[in-house]
C-alpha cells in the first residue's frame, strides 16, 4: 500500500497531518502537503486510511 498526493489538488488545509502526524507534514515554502511515509506499515495504515478520508481537497488516495 503506497501514499499518493497530487499536488496540484492539495490547498495545505494540514487535515492529513492532524489524523496522522508522523506520515505527513507541511512544507512552509509551498503551504502544501508532504508525504513523510509513502508505504505506511499496517500499524500506520488506520492514520493513512483517515487522512485520506479528511482531506476536504480529495487531493490524497491509497494505492495496493
Amino acid at each position: 500500500m503506497r501514499i499518493k498526493l497530487d499536488e496540484d489538488l492539495c490547498m495545505g488545509y494540514a487535515n492529513c497531518v492532524v489524523q496522522a502526524p508522523d506520515l505527513f507534514d507541511i512544507d512552509e515554502e509551498t503551504d502544501k502537503a508532504v508525504v513523510l511515509v509513502t508505504a505506511p506499515s499496517s500499524e500506520q495504515l488506520p492514520a493513512a486510511k483517515a487522512a485520506v478520508q479528511a482531506c476536504p481537497a480529495m487531493a490524497l488516495r491509497l494505492e495496493y
